[in-house]
């Protein structure tokens, strides 16, 4: 058997210290937005329909509220993925989010603020020992307003103890699961429902007096997710484009320990300018398992995966697009606990389990989500507080 040690002491040195933060090289623009709802399933018209949005509150285009992470050039796992851990991967282990206000639209310029905040060591299942790293990162426009605070949870590992602990995968996981014509009708069926609620809301009010405890929002359920839907989740990321972003010039993934078949030059700006097929992680680096079967099982995972970062937006989308334009997510905090593989579908489910005015004075309602897929294994769960107006 490997020795099942996990070195995490170089973590300490990084803690509470500002790292190189993100930033963007143009102005986002309503393109980048429209793909962004588009990439994220996320069919919510103030965001992709120009006439429409002119109409609403903001009398312009908006962003998502779960844009914010495509304005960082790491997915927001930066702060969360510092020190030396030799052999490690990693993978998203959560998010929480802390929002302020301000909307991002088209012109905006957005800046990020990268603090590494604490980590702790567990024995798991999946690899053994496991480093639960989390990191500050906080979002602002060019005028300086504060956007946001995402506090997000990597989770690294050696990819060696993964695949030695989970085994070789049965083919049932391994293979993607097959759906029928009639069941694939009538999942778009289903899909229907929530964004039949986005139509009926409109540009209407979700009264927060009308809300009660119990009360279940809608259903939404996405996928079935491919490879092809989660390439276009990645070239979402402003920073999966050639020339996105300024690159960071304080990171190196071997450095950081990653396996040498899985470091890539993701972040390497030089080398970016000189071949910039080398440095896109689609195809080269840590974020190939996604993309690809056998990279997957190299770290673990059986097939194809989703990314965590669009995970969290998809919940952040869900609840916001049930508050409605005259609502928002104040705060939310996910938990992820298995990913989106390829076949399969995701399911939202989330219930209303309190109601109150909070210490700012807003009027607030809290709900306990649950992501599933179907088979009924838990993707993630979260609690979210969710600002809604007062008659």
């Amino acid at each position: 058997m490997t020795d099942k040690i996990l070195d995490c002491s170089d973590i300490d040195r990084y803690l509470g210290k500002p790292i190189e933060g993100a930033r963007m090289k143009d102005p986002i623009g309503n393109l980048d937005i429209k793909r962004w709802a588009q990439a994220m399933h996320y069919p919510n018209r103030l965001h992709y329909d120009n006439a429409y949005a002119a109409d609403s509150r903001f009398g312009k285009l908006i962003a998502p509220q779960s844009f914010s992470v495509a304005c960082d050039d790491g997915h927001g796992a930066a702060p969360a993925c510092v020190g030396r851990i030799p052999q490690s991967h990693l993978l998203f282990g959560g998010d929480e989010w802390w929002f302020y206000g301000p909307q991002i639209a088209g012109g905006d310029t957005i800046h990020n603020e990268r603090i590494p905040f604490d980590y702790a060591v567990k024995d798991t299942r999946f690899a053994g020992p496991t480093c639960f790293q989390r990191g500050d990162n906080h979002y602002y426009n060019h005028l300086g307003d504060k956007i946001a605070t995402q506090r997000s949870t990597s989770i690294r590992y050696r990819a060696d103890l993964a695949r030695e602990m989970g085994g070789t995968p049965p083919a049932s996981a391994t293979d993607d699961p097959e759906w029928t014509d009639v069941q694939l009708a009538e999942l778009e069926d289903r899909k229907f429902e929530y964004i039949k609620m986005l139509h009926d809301l409109g540009h209407g009010k979700r009264w927060w007096d009308d809300v009660k405890v119990g009360d279940r929002l809608p259903v939404r359920v996405i996928g079935p997710h491919s490879i092809a839907s989660f390439a276009t989740e990645w070239r979402a990321y402003p920073f999966t484009i050639w020339g996105g972003m300024r690159r960071r010039t304080d990171i190196d993934l071997e450095e950081l320990g990653f396996t040498a078949d899985m470091a890539g030059k993701e972040s390497d700006g030089e080398l970016e300018r000189i071949n910039p097929e080398q440095t896109d992680g689609a195809y080269i680096g840590p974020s190939r398992g996604h993309l690809f079967p056998r990279w997957a099982r190299y770290i673990g995972m059986p097939r194809g995966y989703g990314y965590g970062a669009s995970m969290g937006a998809w919940i952040i989308d869900y609840l916001a697009g049930w508050a409605g334009e005259w609502g928002r997510v104040v705060h939310s905090n996910c938990a992820y606990r298995g990913p989106a593989f390829t076949g399969d579908i995701t399911i939202f489910n989330a219930s209303v389990v309190d109601k109150q005015k909070d210490d700012e004075g807003r009027h607030v309602v809290q709900v306990d989500f649950r992501m599933t897929s179907q088979t009924g294994a838990t993707m993630s769960t979260a609690k979210a507080e969710i600002q809604l107006p007062v008659r």
